[in-house]
């Protein structure tokens, strides 16, 4: 994939146009859809319809990822 593509792995994002799923954490790019883990779900979501994370939900979701990684370790 070409550098600039937006919302890369590992990127902070949001839905375009719903704050229904809340903040989420791009785990995997591929041509235009990302797979985003968000809050209560993962689900593949079309380039277009995300956005860039705020810097606050960025720190929600940052917060959520470390809270479940306590609780779980990395597999959940």
């Amino acid at each position: 994939m070409e550098t600039g593509t937006p919302h890369q792995q590992g990127a902070y994002v949001a839905h375009a146009t719903t704050d229904i799923y809340g903040p989420g954490k791009v785990l995997s790019a591929e041509g235009d859809f990302r797979r985003v883990r968000f809050t209560h779900f993962v689900a593949t979501i079309r380039v277009d319809d995300l956005r860039a994370a705020t810097p606050v939900e960025e720190s929600e979701m940052k917060t959520w990822w470390q809270r479940k990684a306590e609780l779980y370790g990395n597999d959940w």
